[in-house]
C-alpha cells in the first residue's frame, strides 16, 4: 500500500459474483473472507484468492440482486457494479460499510448544482454552479462555491430521476431529486462524471426506495394531497375543496397511519412527507 493511499475498513464477511463479463451467474454461491476498503481500492480475500476492483471503476452501488434462493435468504448484502461484473458484498454492519464506500468515492469531488431547480412545481432560473460533496450518514453535503451550503436528508428524498441535459454547451448525465427546503417541495439538479451521477443516485435512491408512493387512495384523500402540495394550509382544505371538516380529519388519520402525512401539531396542522410528495406530484401529473 502506497503513501497516498489509506486503509478505511477490513472487515470479515461474505460474498460472491453474480455477473462475471455481462453473464449472469445462476449458480453462485457465498464464500466468507475478508474484505479490505482503501480509498482507492476495495479488496475481496478468501481461500480462492483475492479480486481487486479499483474504486475509479465502480459504476455503481445497489441494494438486492437475487439471482437464487440461496442469495435470497441473506437480507443484509449490497451490490457493486463495475465494467461488466457484479459482486454482493455482506457483512454484519453493512450499511456503515456502503457509507465508507460512498464517502472513498465521492468526498471532496467536485459536482456542478443547480438548487433550487424548480420549487414548489415552479421551474427556477438557478444557474448551474461548482460545489464540493461530502457524504455523512443520511446526508449529502453540498458546498456551492458561492458559500450556500445545500443539504439533502436521504430519508426525505421523494423521487430520483437520471437524466442527460445540456450544461454549458455539453450533454452531460445529470440526476434530478425531489425533497423539501423549509417546509416546501424542491428538486435539485446535479451533474457530474457518470461516476459521480451513478454513485450520488445510489445514495439518494435509498430514500427514494424507501418512500415510494404505491399505495392505493381514494379520489378525496388524492385531492387532499394535492391541496396540500399545491400550498393549501391543512386549515384550509375544507373549504378548499368543499368538503365536510369531519371528513378532511378522518382522512389526515388515515393518511398519518399510512405514513403519507406528519402531524406537526394537535389540531390538525399537517405536512407532506416524501410519499405524500410522490402521491400528489403523480396525481396531478395524471390529470
Amino acid at each position: 500500500m502506497s503513501k497516498s493511499e489509506q486503509k478505511l475498513a477490513d472487515v470479515t464477511g461474505k460474498f460472491t459474483q453474480v455477473v462475471r463479463d455481462g453473464r449472469k451467474l445462476s449458480d453462485t454461491n457465498w464464500s466468507n473472507g475478508r474484505i479490505v476498503l482503501s480509498n482507492k481500492r476495495m479488496v475481496i480475500v478468501s481461500n480462492d484468492g483475492k479480486t481487486t476492483i479499483p474504486l475509479s471503476k465502480i459504476q455503481s452501488i445497489r441494494g438486492r440482486y437475487d439471482v437464487n434462493q440461496t442469495i435470497a435468504k441473506v437480507s443484509n448484502y449490497i451490490s457493486i457494479n463495475y465494467g461488466q461484473n457484479v459482486h454482493l458484498i455482506s457483512m454484519e454492519e453493512v450499511s456503515s460499510f456502503e457509507l465508507e464506500l460512498q464517502k472513498a468515492i465521492l468526498d471532496g469531488e467536485i459536482v456542478l448544482i443547480k438548487h433550487p431547480a424548480v420549487k414548489g412545481g415552479v421551474v427556477q432560473d438557478a444557474s448551474w454552479t461548482k460545489a464540493r460533496v461530502k457524504i455523512n450518514d443520511g446526508v449529502a453535503n453540498f458546498a456551492v462555491e458561492n458559500g450556500k451550503l445545500v443539504q439533502i436528508e436521504v430519508d426525505d428524498v421523494g423521487t430520483v430521476e437520471s437524466d442527460e441535459r445540456t450544461i454549458r454547451s455539453s450533454e452531460r448525465p445529470v440526476v434530478e431529486a425531489e425533497h423539501t427546503e423549509s417546509g416546501s417541495s424542491v428538486q435539485t439538479y446535479l451533474s457530474g462524471s457518470p461516476q459521480n451521477c451513478a454513485i450520488l443516485k445510489s445514495v439518494l435512491d435509498r430514500g427514494a426506495e424507501k418512500n415510494a408512493s404505491q399505495i392505493d387512495l381514494s379520489g378525496k384523500e388524492e385531492e387532499v394531497l394535492m391541496a396540500i402540495y399545491s400550498g393549501v394550509s391543512p386549515f384550509e382544505v375544507p373549504e378548499f375543496l368543499d368538503i365536510d371538516t369531519d371528513d378532511v380529519e378522518e382522512i389526515y388519520e388515515r393518511l398519518i397511519e399510512l405514513d403519507v402525512l406528519e402531524e406537526v401539531r394537535v389540531r390538525r396542522e399537517v405536512a407532506l412527507k416524501p410519499r405524500g410528495r410522490n402521491i400528489a406530484s403523480e396525481a396531478m401529473n395524471n390529470k
